[in-house]
């Protein structure tokens, strides 16, 4: 009897330690998301801010940002471990978890402390008409390049399929109603201004200039999607080219199983590239053909026996880093244009191909290196795939959750500094274009200024 309470207790011990390590990890990525978040948001205010008061005012500033950002890469590389193919112990994972909290907890109350120091020079800087003319013009501007836009996926889905166009497919669109949504926080902070309510707008003031220097990050994602996609083709007709001599070469390998399956993965995935003039996806078309690539590189070394691999070209590294740099851009413009919908899973993983592609850049890039710059390449091209395919689902689900909601707000924001970043955006009459600001904005405060907004 003694032992079966021994027993139960241990159970029971064991259920309470995995909720709270549960709690503690849900807690770590929700913290990491929140620091991110108030990390991007704060450099645009900095840049703000910078403009209108200059570089000795903000001095302070850019210095703790430069300190949170290094800080933070850390928070990301152990998120990375733990979600990573590696097993992991309880306690190994519960010390990072710990670890990513402090980091970011540190990280926002740093960031908090010196932007109020700056709050109230910028506010009133804020409250002059002549910022609400600025930042008309800009918007008027922004709106002169829509028809480019427009006329450019026109044109790019003549080109690619739409799963390919997907990163981009509705960034005019998007664009064009966060112009609208400016315009009309415009118009909300001078009223607002002449009710004697300062801050309410200040706080209409700054999401109507955040909309517009959002609607200009997706409009120029989707000029740099045209040149990243022929950047991709590039790439992978030199691939193409590698794996065709591959394939030559392999005749003269030790035929084993292993070989014969991975050539065999290669043809198919060579006779699955579309023909001339068909819509491609040059994006999965090169991931495909690049894994197939590697499987039989990886089976043909073993086959042989050989001790080391042998070492890559300089145009193999650069094409590889190349690859990894197109990556890179589309995920970076993806997650900067839908920034409230990212997760902390996307975000890690960007910031690891990012931190990937950096070590390569360091790297001597002499003969000896070449192996190891090949691997770091690759590494970060992968994780900048999957970094783009988390951010998508966190777009999907979040627009998915759009019926007649304000879309998807669950991830935590802590408010303060220059504008009053925080917790999802409200008011009544909020719909889907609510959900969209609110996702591409990325979390902030406008409380009862909405109302103003979707009167």
């Amino acid at each position: 009897m003694a032992g079966f309470w021994g027993r139960s207790r241990r159970a029971e011990e064991k259920a309470q330690q995995d909720e709270q390590d549960r709690v503690l990890a849900d807690r770590a990525a929700s913290a990491l998301v929140s620091a991110d978040e108030r990390l991007r948001l704060t450099r645009d205010e900095l840049a703000f801010a910078t403009a209108e008061l200059g570089e000795a005012a903000t001095r302070d500033l850019a210095a703790a940002l430069a300190s949170v950002s290094h800080h933070l890469d850390e928070a990301f590389r152990l998120h990375q471990l733990n979600v990573d193919d590696i097993p992991d112990t309880p306690q190994e994972q519960r010390e990072r978890n710990a670890r990513i909290v402090q980091l970011a907890e540190w990280a926002t109350g740093l960031v908090e402390e010196r932007t109020a120091a700056l709050a109230d020079q910028v506010a009133r800087v804020r409250e002059a008409p002549e910022v609400a003319d600025r930042i008309r013009d800009q918007a008027a501007a922004i709106r002169t390049r829509l028809p480019q836009a427009h006329e450019t996926l026109t044109r790019l889905a003549e080109r690619y399929s739409p799963e390919a166009l997907r990163q981009v497919a509705g960034n005019a669109t998007e664009a064009e109603q966060l112009l609208g949504f400016a315009e009309q926080g415009i118009d909300v902070a001078a009223r607002r201004r002449d009710a004697g309510q300062a801050s309410q707008a200040t706080l209409a003031l700054e999401a109507a200039t955040e909309s517009v220097r959002r609607s200009a990050v997706l409009l120029d994602a989707v000029e740099s999607f045209e040149l990243e996609a022929l950047r991709a083709q590039a790439a992978l007709s030199a691939v193409v080219a590698d794996s065709r001599d591959d394939l030559v070469a392999v005749r003269d390998v030790p035929a084993t199983p292993e070989v014969a399956a991975a050539a065999g993965e290669l043809q198919e995935a060579l006779a699955a590239l579309p023909g001339p003039g068909a819509p491609s996806d040059p994006f999965t078309d090169l991931t495909r053909l690049r894994a197939a690539n590697s499987a039989l590189d990886a089976a043909v070394a073993r086959a042989a026996e050989r001790a080391a691999r042998p070492v890559p070209s300089a145009a193999q590294v650069r094409h590889a880093e190349d690859d990894a740099e197109r990556q890179l851009a589309v995920a970076r413009d993806v997650i900067a244009g839908h920034r409230g919908y990212i997760g902390a899973d996307a975000r890690t993983r960007l910031a690891e191909a990012e931190r990937a592609l950096t070590e390569l850049r360091r790297s001597p890039s002499d003969e000896e290196s070449r192996e190891q710059d090949l691997a770091l390449a690759r590494r970060a091209a992968d994780l900048a795939g999957q970094a783009l395919a988390l951010a998508q689902r966190d777009i999907d689900a979040g627009r998915d959750s759009l019926p007649g909601g304000a879309g998807r707000w669950d991830s935590p924001r802590r408010g303060g500094g220059l504008g009053g970043f925080g917790g999802p955006m409200g008011g009544r009459g909020s719909n889907d274009m609510g959900g969209l600001i609110g996702g591409v904005l990325g979390g902030m405060v406008l409380g009862e200024v909405l109302e103003d907004f979707f009167d």
